[in-house]
């Protein structure tokens, strides 16, 4: 049997791409990522390599070079169809040249071409971004490479022709990824985490506020590297005040200082402590295919839509009483519980549970505009205002229309996403919830997402803030140009970032202050940070690049919202965009080897370089994505796909034989029956919380006796005499949580609320009683005042 030398995909084709080398340097809430893709032509003809790549959806691409040899050709950014023809007349004439763009459909997915690459010849390509650390509910900051680029659902008739991508199942990734942190704070580092294998943390010096951190060797592609950086002091107010560039014209955004302004606006706890008595709550579901891949999460053994359905079975405890609510799902098709929201209580909490029990993973695709245009088309309800959750693995390929929608209907509600999985698009989930006012987050790895679920309710249970406005006091001789979008949501302990340009000329000891007012639950409130306008020492452009970013995006927001019409939006982009390195929709990194005289001689061959495709299943069964299937079995390895990156409206199989099988949609659930696994048996937890009525008490029956780990007879002669059944119920329920599952806290602490308030409102009598009998009954020592009563 030939065996071939080199890396080579699963056509035995080589694969030119060798390896890719990341270093990050996080610098308190900001990074900076530089990547090194190593290429070698170890065929005997010239070759093209495509390499189609997710980045965050947030990060600004600020730098592309290429190194061949000796020489080094560095970049630089063009209108994006002037710099592909420059490309494609380099190559027609037998020059190297490198093309570096974003989607048209996504700004979290690019792709790099390599052309020219003669025989025998090495390459590398450097490229780097500097993007936003997110905070987290628990104060981390969080970093994510994507490293697994899932396909993409491009429903019937959305706009984009869509790019070209090559999946491999993870283990098959042909290349190896190498990556190392440094990391640099004010404040002390206390821990970095992640969901791979890192080598151990190594402070560079005694007060341990810089550190560095390397994944361990052997990274297997099957996830997204995630970095959660964790400092000792809670986060506090800063301003950042960044030189401008000396070569650039004094006046102009890279020319002059521009500030960034990090607030964390803290609240009462008196108004923390109330929860919002109204409200309707809609809850729209991801049920396509690939919501059946099984989590990482070893111990649970379930799939992303049985960890679903048991956060809706959460959620749907949690409401309060005289509130409004609906549950979508939706796939190639969408589906909803009731026609229209429906109050709260214990008849309609029902009737929705048993539905939500039967939900799975089979309807087909992933095509989220449609019941979002139904759900904005719903009328509203008075005094209920509307907050929308949506659940996504983000498999989708029309982001940014799904974007513009969120952010036209911005005033009616507020949008909490959930990015779920390996590969959820963070250009989806980040941008409907800033668009909507609300919050993402994303639930990966090992993660429940039962926690981060309740934190983003918690937040949707907050008073809103209203009347939020920013005012700027400042030196005479210098005026300020804001350039991030107004602020329209604070959350408690959440970052707010302003960027904006100074201009003007201030002594070296001048101060500048930035306050911020808002209205909560009627009560006014400011914050005021006062700083210095001198610039930092060894800042970079870092600074100035995130705010062009924030400003670019904002820009090409209002060119979609005029389709084009509007006069000179799309140039601004361009020229903003060129004038501070940072790409752009509308433009691209062109970089052509004009030192080589010798002319590439052949034909090119072109190479497409494949990217992780995310593939978590038992064997023997069909693994769903959005546009591709992969049918694995013990015996039958699953071939590489390729796939147009958003193919319209369509699925694809690929059998080891290398043929493709092609169903209109609407037979998708012919080919792919929903798996029906044998039930594990339920989650104590969960047994117990599905017994909670809607009002907020527990029922005294063998049912509840069962889940407590008692019997029926145990339970009914250990209540004291005086006692309701429902009150005797409802306080051994919350002795349980209490005493056994306070690692789980953040899951059942609103509901044990609820029922707190339940007991109070009915001014139960002998409640202390109660307390007393429980804890023997249940062999705990909790106390009456940790049970809130």
């Amino acid at each position: 049997m030939n065996r071939s030398c080199g890396l080579l995909n699963s056509q035995k084709e080589a694969v030119p791409l060798k390896s890719i080398e990341v270093e990050l340097e996080v610098r308190d809430h900001v990074a900076t990522v530089v990547s090194t893709l190593n290429y070698e032509n170890k065929e005997d003809k010239p070759l093209e390599a495509v390499f189609v790549f997710p980045l965050p959806g947030d990060g600004a691409v600020c730098h592309f070079s290429a190194q061949i040899g000796q020489t080094q050709i560095v970049a630089e950014l063009k209108e994006k169809q002037k710099a592909r023809e420059e490309y494609d007349d380099a190559l027609s004439s037998g020059q190297q040249a490198f093309l570096l763009e974003e989607s048209d459909e996504s700004p979290d997915i690019f792709s790099l071409c390599v052309g020219s690459l003669p025989p025998g010849e090495s390459a590398s390509i450097r490229l780097e971004y500097v993007t936003e650390l997110a905070v987290q509910a628990d104060d981390g900051l969080r970093f994510c490479l994507p490293a697994v680029l899932n396909p993409r659902y491009q429903p019937q008739g959305s706009e984009g022709a869509g790019v070209q991508v090559t999946s491999v199942p993870a283990s098959l990734v042909p290349y190896s990824l190498s990556f190392s942190a440094r990391v640099s704070s004010p404040r002390p580092i206390s821990k970095v985490e992640s969901n791979c294998s890192l080598d151990p943390l190594q402070y560079l010096n005694t007060d341990q506020t810089q550190a560095t951190v390397k994944l361990a060797a052997g990274h297997k592609f099957d996830r997204d590297v995630e970095l959660l950086i964790y400092y000792k002091d809670a986060h506090q107010p800063t301003a950042v005040v960044e030189a401008g560039q000396a070569s650039a014209e004094p006046g102009s955004l890279m020319g002059d200082p521009v500030v960034m302004v990090s607030l964390y606006p803290e609240f009462p706890q008196s108004v923390m402590s109330s929860k919002a008595s109204c409200g309707e709550f809609v809850f729209l579901v991801d049920r396509s295919g690939s919501m059946d891949c099984a989590t990482n999460n070893t111990e649970q053994q379930e799939s992303w839509m049985s960890s679903a359905r048991d956060t809706l079975l959460l959620l749907l405890k949690c409401f309060p009483m005289g509130c409004y609510f609906n549950i979508y799902s939706f796939g190639s098709i969408y589906e909803h519980i009731f026609p229209k929201s429906v109050e709260y209580s214990q008849q309609t909490m029902e009737e929705a549970l048993k539905k939500v029990e039967q939900m799975e993973a089979d309807l087909g695709g992933t095509e989220i505009l449609q019941p979002l245009k139904h759900i904005y088309s719903q009328p509203y309800i008075p005094n209920q205002p509307r907050q929308l959750f949506v659940f996504t693995d983000g498999e989708v390929g029309n982001t940014k229309e799904v974007i513009d929608l969120v952010k036209k209907n911005s005033g009616s509600h507020r949008c909490f996403s959930f990015g779920i999985g390996e590969g959820a698009s963070s250009a989806l989930i980040n941008g409907m919830a800033k668009e909507g006012g609300g919050h993402a987050q994303f639930i990966t790895g090992t993660d429940r997402m039962q926690p981060k679920v309740m934190q983003s309710l918690r937040f949707a249970l907050q008073p809103a803030v209203v009347d939020i406005s920013v005012t700027w006091d400042l030196p005479k001789e210098v005026s300020v140009t804001v350039l991030s979008p107004p602020i329209t949501t604070l959350f408690q302990g959440q970052r707010s970032l302003i960027y904006a340009q100074l201009t003007g000329q201030s002594s070296e000891a001048a101060e500048g202050c930035v306050t911020l007012k808002y209205s909560l639950a009627g009560h006014p409130s400011e914050n005021q940070l006062h700083f210095s306008l001198r610039p930092a020492e060894d800042a970079g452009l870092t600074v100035h690049r995130l705010g062009a970013q924030t400003l670019i995006r904002s820009l090409e927001m209002e060119e979609r919202e005029h389709r084009g019409q509007q006069d000179g939006v799309k140039e601004k982009v361009v020229q903003l965009s060129v004038e501070s390195g940072v790409s752009s929709s509308f433009t691209a990194f062109i970089a052509v080897n004009k030192d080589n005289s010798e002319v590439i001689q052949g034909p090119l061959v072109r190479r497409n370089i494949p990217t992780a495709l995310f593939l978590l299943a038992p064997l023997g069964c069909a693994v769903r994505t959005a546009t591709s299937t992969i049918m694995c079995d013990s015996a039958v390895m699953c071939e590489e796909i390729e796939t147009g990156f958003f193919m319209k409206g369509r699925k694809q199989k690929v059998m080891e034989d290398g043929f493709p099988m092609m169903e209109e949609e609407s037979q998708s659930r012919k080919y792919f029956p929903a798996a029906v696994p044998e039930q594990p048996p339920r989650d104590p937890l969960l047994q117990l919380v599905s017994l909670q009525e809607a009002s907020g008490c527990w029922l005294l029956d063998p049912a509840l006796a069962a889940a407590l780990g008692q019997t029926n007879e145990e339970v009914e002669k250990s209540k004291p005499e005086k006692a309701s059944s429902e009150v005797w119920a409802t306080i051994l329920a919350l002795i349980w949580l209490h005493g056994f599952k306070m690692d789980a806290k953040d899951e059942w602490e609103l509901l044990a609320m609820k029922a707190a308030s339940w007991l109070c409102a009915h001014n139960a009598p002998c409640v202390s009683e109660c307390v007393d009998a429980g804890n023997v009954l249940l062999g705990c020592s909790v106390k009456k005042e940790a049970l809130g009563l």
